[in-house]
């Protein structure tokens, strides 16, 4: 239709009201709300830098509010490294239409408006955000928000929250996934000092006490006093490739022909198989929630990255209508996917049901944390390619199991999806886990497809319907080990057509921006003289390079390692293209923070079960990364001022990934093709050479 408005933001379209985005102050300070929370990912940042630079005002006039149901817009979740793409155009977008406003009602100091000048205003598109040379903040550093009042000890964090009238609340788990009650004898904990309540709700055990400690000891009193009967549910952790393969799965063409058809005839054919392990979420800071539960409403406290999300699982499993319930989000600790920041948010609804009125903390213990939040599922990835006689490739084939890599709330439709929902005494059927939709970015497919122009490619999903331990969103999702399969095997076939792996590389790859980020990377860790260098014994170098969901951030990392009676990360360099960089400080923290968690995903990472328990509930039993084997990382920004922002926290997991089994495989000519690469993995490896 001629001179039509142009489309509004998806956020922005969604949420059309200005009030829920922008509040002006008496004292002459911004109010900004958005849906998107603050995980430590700066993001608050970045918004209030985008709102200062299109409005022309300073960030220090400029209050970010915390996200809640009770006001602000419904954006989703806070996931898949959108926030800037999503939340940021929407703001642009708002604040466009408010300098039209207050041009059209004469704002005394060009921006300003009194207080309700917004109610019921709608945006209408008709506003132009300024042009890029207008932007004065974009692509410059703007010192985080949020981190002087952490660094000075201030009260910053959920944890931290001790409204009049607080008890403390912990839940009683079972012993193991298919565990069920006996008989339990609560009397007992009932008469302990400070204990206010026992809840036993079917399956489900909790506690209510006047003081944290009084709540520990009482919670480890009822869970001596539960008797539960254990069966054998979980597989063989020594197999799990095997389990995936064999178990009960739904399966989907991500790519290519319907029906799979025989190669071209005279290829040489290759063929390898890949997989990682069950991961946890491994905060360091456990969750931790608060809620009040009166007739009138339930308020939650919760760090969830989904606070509307939240409340509609709330409500179904509270069996109350979703009006009722408010949820404010508070920061917790780091948070990498859906760790049990919701569970924690339930825990402290159902014990707050027991004191009405008494807002009740819930904090997870590092048991729960380790062994009961939802893991990062395990895959195994399959693929097959032919080579032609010129080295190139002709043929290939990307097979992928894995169970869904989403379970968060709202995924279960009209059936929550919390750890508690199947214990109560009406419990809700358990849910199994979905992918993200393809628009999305999929989910065990995510970066299943690879980045280069393949003739004759096919990729297959299969989504593991027996789930034996719970899964759902852990950073990257399927990326992590579809990344680390493709690079591996490019990597292998580079060898086989006896080419350097990165001009192997860039032989199938025409998108330019991917060729860009690749060869910077390669440059800056000198990849053309790596075999010239002084370097001792079992060093090695390796590559990898893929665009993050197939429509996010380029991402190439190359990496250097020693290889002794342990695998070493020395030295990374990555080279990264968001588009538009707002705030470089901003990303570069992405980057760095998520290239040092595929370090440890990588070398350390994996959730270690028997038949019936998990067993890593301790950092003994799950160790991370210690800041002593925290390797150098040296990142390019390719700034791109003409191009949408794109997604930073994402985008490394699969090429560091990637380029570290690859450097392990050119240090000591091993290649190991299962994560964790661990010290054991590689002497069985080196055993079995």
């Amino acid at each position: 239709m001629s001179g039509a408005s142009p489309a509004l933001p998806a956020s922005l379209a969604a949420n059309p009201l200005l009030s829920r985005w922008l509040a002006f102050e008496a004292d002459g300070t911004l109010t900004v709300r958005t849906g998107k929370v603050e995980l430590g990912q700066g993001i608050a940042t970045v918004l209030a830098q985008i709102v200062a630079d299109e409005l022309g005002i300073g960030v220090a006039r400029i209050r970010m509010a915390a996200a809640s149901t009770a006001h602000g817009p419904n954006e989703g979740l806070t996931a898949g490294s959108l926030s800037v793409q999503e939340s940021g155009a929407a703001l642009r977008q708002v604040c466009a239409e408010v300098r039209a406003l207050c041009g059209q009602l004469g704002a005394a100091d060009g921006w300003q408006l009194p207080a309700g000048a917004l109610a019921g205003r709608l945006a209408l598109g008709a506003a132009r955000p300024r042009a890029a040379e207008e932007l004065t903040l974009r692509g410059r550093d703007v010192a985080r928000l949020d981190l002087p009042g952490k660094i000075a000890g201030q009260p910053a964090f959920v944890h931290d929250l001790r409204p009049p009238g607080l008890l403390h609340g912990r839940a009683v788990r079972p012993p193991s996934r298919g565990a069920r009650l006996r008989d339990v004898d609560v009397a007992p904990v009932r008469a302990l000092p400070g204990v206010v309540a026992v809840v036993h709700d079917g399956q489900y055990l909790g506690v209510v006490a006047d003081a944290e400690h009084r709540a520990i000891a009482a919670a480890r009193r009822l869970a001596a006093l539960a008797q539960w009967d254990e069966v054998a549910t979980l597989p063989d952790a020594a197999a799990l490739p095997a389990f995936l393969r064999a178990a009960r799965s739904e399966a989907r063409v991500v790519s290519g022909a319907a029906a799979d058809t025989l190669p071209p005839a005279g290829l040489r054919h290759l063929g390898a198989s890949y997989s990682r392990p069950y991961l946890a979420h491994a905060s360091i800071g456990p969750s931790c929630a608060l809620a009040t539960v009166t007739d009138e409403g339930v308020e939650v406290w919760s760090h969830t990255q989904g606070i509307f999300h939240l409340r509609a699982d709330l409500a179904l499993l509270l069996r109350r209508p979703v009006d009722d319930i408010t949820v404010h989000h508070a920061q917790g600790a780091g948070c990498y996917g859906h760790n049990g920041a919701d569970d924690a948010a339930v825990d402290a609804a159902l014990l707050a049901r027991a004191v009405p009125g008494r807002p009740v903390r819930v904090l997870w213990s590092r048991e729960d944390e380790l062994g009961w939040s939802p893991f990062g599922a395990a895959m195994a990835v399959s693929l097959s390619a032919g080579l032609d006689d010129t080295g190139r490739i002709a043929h290939w084939r990307h097979e992928v199991w894995s169970n869904g890599h989403s379970m968060r709330p709202g995924r279960g439709g009209d059936v929550p999806v919390l750890l508690a929902a199947t214990q109560l005494a009406e419990p809700f059927p358990a849910v199994t886990a979905v992918n993200p939709p393809p628009g999305a970015g999929g989910g065990g497919e995510r970066n299943a497809v690879p980045i280069y122009a393949l003739p004759d490619a096919r990729v297959l999903s299969h989504r593991v319907l027996d789930m034996p331990l719970r899964t759902s969103s852990l950073r990257s999702l399927g990326a992590h080990c579809n990344v680390f399969a493709i690079e591996s095997f490019m990597d292998e076939l580079a060898e086989a057509a006896q080419c350097d792996p990165l001009e192997f590389r860039l032989r199938h790859l025409d998108d330019p921006r991917a060729r860009d980020v690749l060869q910077a990377a390669a440059r800056n860790a000198g990849w053309a003289g790596r075999d010239a260098r002084e370097h001792s014994e079992g060093t090695g170098f390796g590559l990898g390079v893929a665009r993050y969901k197939g429509s996010g951030a380029w991402c190439a990392a190359v990496a250097e390692i020693e290889a002794a009676e342990a695998v070493r990360v020395r030295r990374l360099w990555i080279a990264v293209d968001v588009g538009c960089v707002v705030n470089p400080d901003g990303v570069l923290n992405q980057i760095e923070g998520g290239a040092i968690q595929t370090v440890s995903w990588v070398l350390k990472e994996a959730v270690r079960f028997d038949d019936t328990r998990v067993l890593s509930t301790s950092w003994e039993d799950y160790p991370i990364l210690r800041f002593s084997e925290v390797p150098e990382v040296h990142v390019e920004l390719m700034h791109r001022p003409d191009q949408p922002s794109l997604g930073a926290g994402e985008a490394t997991h699969g090429p560091v990934a990637a380029a570290i089994a690859n450097a392990v495989a050119d240090a000591v000519g091993i290649r190991m093709r299962d994560m964790p690469l661990s010290a054991d993995a590689l002497m069985q490896a080196a055993l079995a050479d």
